[in-house]
């Protein structure tokens, strides 16, 4: 794409565009120029020359999927024995001793597995939650990998200081200070964080959960974040356990506590929420703090069902994430919208979600709670981040010719066609433009075989 300034993507079966009137054009078309969307319509009705011209004919567009919550290292550790059939907290403790052998490769190359997944899947910007930094890894190796992979990001310095001997959950060897938490926190911000409009790169400051962290960490770390203009995020209300370790050590339910310590807001959004109480959910609403919904996390972990609906009713901002490859086990935007629509309705109403509510959920959803204006919708001013999937595939036969757009959701669609983010074609025909996968795989592969060698010797 080097000296290419316009891009004409044209011939689409459907172009969804999520704005405000759910705006679809049948035959459409999205106008580029350089990295910001000019012009989405009909065909017919755009310029018909481009710098580059793709044709998505047999193809349906949207805006790139946003996700909101994961843990990019988790990959390394995926169905680990003694991890397939534990709650949160046994799941926790079998996995701290391996992680604590996590190397700044194991940092990068995880990073780029992970974000190569979530791309395929359609997935154009991520967060993600990093809280375990030993033996001199850092937010840096995964900026770096982030911006080989060309994937917009949302780094969170993530951080644990409450270890065992204090009453925490995590070992002491895996916990860090929390004076040199912050000035790296500072240190992150100041060298990495980018509040322009199209950003590729922006910081938030992440304290793991109430049992790993002080709440003078998340006191201070809030306060922090206000200071330099940026967001904060942690796990939250995931499990009943956590619920009674609050209630046992401060008195407090989770979000009662996070509201006592100033965590709630615009610039806040929790993972999981699945267990709020009634009086939770309102303190979420009526401050509109974000919600990583995790579904497919919850029940492999056995934590619950979030209440979904009553939060967005509520006037959370909520969107999707896939949480942790380790608890997932996979990053797949695709999947965890699917299984948000699904799961909202294991209750007995098939009318509890739709296709297209899930979806944005996955696109305008995403993008609030990560307090960017800039992504989610297919118009003009946005940044030019769209996908396309293939509607002749195998797994959409029959549903694709009905409603393409719920038939993502319902049926298989498989990996995404098409990928651009930033105005840069990233997957073309379903394949990275520059990423050699065999060898990432290979790469992170290795990592991984040695994590628990030595448990095998």
């Amino acid at each position: 794409m080097t000296g290419v300034s316009t891009t004409l993507i044209r011939n689409a079966a459907l172009v969804a565009t999520f704005d405000d009137e759910e705006t679809t054009f049948a035959d459409g078309a999205v106008f580029v120029r350089d990295r910001v969307i000019e012009r989405v319509g009909h065909s017919a009705d755009l310029p018909q020359t481009a710098d580059m011209v793709v044709d998505a004919r047999e193809r349906i567009l949207l805006p790139g999927l946003i996700n909101t919550h994961h843990h990019f290292f988790q990959t390394l550790t995926r169905s680990v024995p003694g991890t397939q059939d534990a709650g949160l907290f046994a799941w926790l403790s079998r996995l701290y001793p391996i992680w604590a052998r996590l190397t700044p490769e194991a940092i990068r190359v995880s990073t780029a597995t992970a974000m190569a997944e979530l791309m395929l899947s359609g997935c154009t910007t991520t967060s993600d939650h990093a809280y375990v930094w030993p033996n001199g890894a850092r937010i840096d190796d995964q900026i770096e990998a982030a911006r080989e992979m060309g994937m917009r990001f949302h780094a969170t310095r993530g951080s644990m200081s409450l270890g065992e001997s204090k009453g925490g959950l995590p070992p002491d060897s895996l916990v860090e200070d929390e004076r040199f938490i912050l000035q790296d926190s500072q240190r992150a911000i100041e060298l990495y964080h980018d509040p322009s409009r199209y950003a590729m790169t922006r910081v938030a400051l992440a304290p793991c959960s109430p049992f790993s962290v002080s709440p003078e960490l998340m006191r201070e770390s809030v306060a922090l974040a206000r200071t330099r203009g940026v967001h904060v995020h942690t796990h939250l209300a995931e499990t009943l356990d956590e619920e009674r370790y609050c209630l046992a050590r401060y008195g407090l339910r989770p979000v009662e506590l996070a509201e006592s310590l100033g965590w709630v807001g615009n610039d806040v959004w929790h993972a999981h929420a699945v267990h709020p109480a009634p009086a939770d959910i309102a303190r979420l609403g009526a401050t509109h703090t974000g919600v990583a919904h995790c579904p497919s996390s919850n029940m492999r972990l056995g934590s619950g069902i979030a209440p979904l609906r009553a939060l967005v009713a509520a006037g959370a901002r909520v969107a999707l994430g896939v949480d942790g490859s380790a608890s997932n086990d996979a990053s797949s935007m695709l999947d965890e919208a699917r299984q948000a629509l699904l799961l909202q309705r294991v209750g007995g109403d098939p009318a509890a979600t739709t296709a297209r509510g899930v979806l944005r959920l996955a696109t305008r959803g995403g993008a609030a709670v990560l307090g960017r204006d800039d992504l989610g919708t297919l118009a003009p001013g946005m940044a030019a981040d769209i996908v396309g999937y293939r509607l002749n595939a195998l797994g959409l036969a029959g549903g694709a010719v009905h409603d393409p757009l719920a038939a993502l959701l319902f049926c298989r669609p498989g990996d995404v066609d098409f990928s651009m983010i930033d105005g840069r074609v990233r997957i073309s025909g379903g394949a990275f433009v520059d990423v050699d996968l065999p060898v990432l795989i290979e790469r992170h592969n290795r990592i991984a075989r040695a994590l628990l060698r030595d448990e095998l010797r």
